[in-house]
């Protein structure tokens, strides 16, 4: 709601203690991934790529992976998440989009495996890696 009316400020500073609670009280993996995951969008739309990039590869895709594998569709939402903050960070170079497009393939060739080619995460993604 505060992210919609333009409060970014506002809204980082809610999500950045709520994903400090669930890693303090040693909720679920999932519940962890998915408040770092709002975290990091936010971070995205205020224009912080680099912190959203560092809490994405250095916290939230080490805890999916290990916690629910390559192949959970949260740990795949969590590198799409990644590839965002790397394709629209304006000062991206051409290493950064390589990396996301890397990532968009892989996880692209994951969902179709796992989810099946007509599943809506599947066409979500094929449209993003277009």
């Amino acid at each position: 709601c505060l992210s919609a009316l333009g409060r970014h400020d506002e809204a980082l500073v809610l999500k950045r203690e709520i994903y400090a609670r669930r890693v303090a009280m040693g909720s679920a993996a999932d519940s962890i991934v998915r408040a770092g995951g709002n975290l990091s969008s936010s971070l995205t739309t205020a224009g912080r790529f680099a912190e959203a990039k560092t809490l994405l590869r250095n916290e939230l895709l080490p805890l999916a992976r290990e916690s629910l594998g390559p192949t959970h569709g949260l740990y795949m939402d969590t590198e799409e998440w990644l590839v965002q903050a790397l394709c629209m960070d304006p000062n991206a170079t051409r290493d950064d989009l390589r990396e996301a497009e890397t990532i968009m393939q892989d996880v692209l060739q994951r969902r179709r495996r796992v989810f099946g080619p007509a599943h809506p995460s599947t066409a979500w993604c094929e449209g993003e890696l277009a």
